[in-house]
């Protein structure tokens, strides 16, 4: 099944399969998620969910249930 992820600020869109991993799916689209240990423990690749969650994005892959993922990738300076 396909999800639609959609990535903000820059509103770029790709889609994507389920169980994808996050990272992948930004990869292709051209969208840059800084990440540090990748293994979730440094945070650096904390990305917010449209219903306000963070998660982090080196352990995270797209979710069954939707047909639209939306991410807002901030960055952090520490990064």
């Amino acid at each position: 099944m396909s999800v639609r992820v959609r990535f903000l600020p820059d509103d770029v869109t790709v889609n994507a399969e389920v169980g994808e991993a996050l990272l992948d799916v930004a990869e292709r689209a051209g969208v840059f998620i800084p990440t540090g240990c990748l293994m979730g423990s440094c945070h650096a690749c904390t990305v917010e969910l449209e219903d306000g969650d963070t998660i982090r994005a080196c352990i995270s892959a797209v979710p069954p249930g939707s047909e639209e993922w939306i991410i807002n990738v901030f960055s952090d300076p520490t990064w």
